[in-house]
């Protein structure tokens, strides 16, 4: 699927690949969910998260701490008229060359969390991030510039990386997963 351009191709996206990853944890097998994720095997897996979660809860969590930084985003900066003045997307003590760290903070703060109160947090989220998603307009979405607390891009990139992308990147892991259960 294309990357959303519009209001209606993002929404569309981002509930048909919550259902999509919703259905494919619901059919994992007992073994799938209770086998550790492990792709230190796998050489073309380099990047961080491939050995930072460890479980289906690791990834929703993740999901769902991103969805709370997207929800406060439009709601931190709803009274700046100007860039100056704008609250970065990302907490204060990190950037977009350490939000590495702050997933990892994310995942610290979360193993005591169960796999079932993660479902129950990032369906909350998801609802509310598509419930926010339905109070702009296509224009406020997705023209460049829009609000200049986003910057250069648009406020609706933000979104489709926390859903509709965001999502798709969590069913390639879980599938990745699987084919290694598979193979045990």
């Amino acid at each position: 699927m294309p990357r959303p351009k519009t209001k209606e191709d993002l929404l569309k996206a981002s509930e048909e690949n919550y259902k999509a990853l919703v259905k494919m944890i619901d059919e994992m097998t007992e073994k799938e969910l209770k086998t550790p994720f492990d792709f230190s095997g796998e050489p073309s897996k380099k990047e961080a998260h491939w050995s930072r979660d460890k479980n289906v809860r690791d990834v929703l969590i993740h999901l769902y701490e991103w969805h709370q930084l997207m929800l406060n985003f439009p709601k931190n900066n709803a009274k700046v008229t100007d860039k100056k003045s704008a609250i970065a997307f990302l907490p204060s003590e990190y950037s977009w060359k350490t939000y590495g760290d702050m997933n990892m903070m994310f995942w610290k703060r979360n193993q005591k969390t169960s796999l079932e109160t993660a479902k129950e947090l990032f369906a909350h989220s998801h609802a509310a991030v598509m419930k926010l998603i339905k109070k702009y307009s296509n224009e406020e979405l997705f023209t460049k510039k829009y609000f200049p607390w986003v910057g250069t891009g648009a406020l609706g990139e933000y979104f489709v990386s926390n859903t509709s992308s965001h999502y798709d990147w969590a069913m390639k892991k879980i599938k990745a997963h699987k084919r290694n259960c598979a193979k045990k």
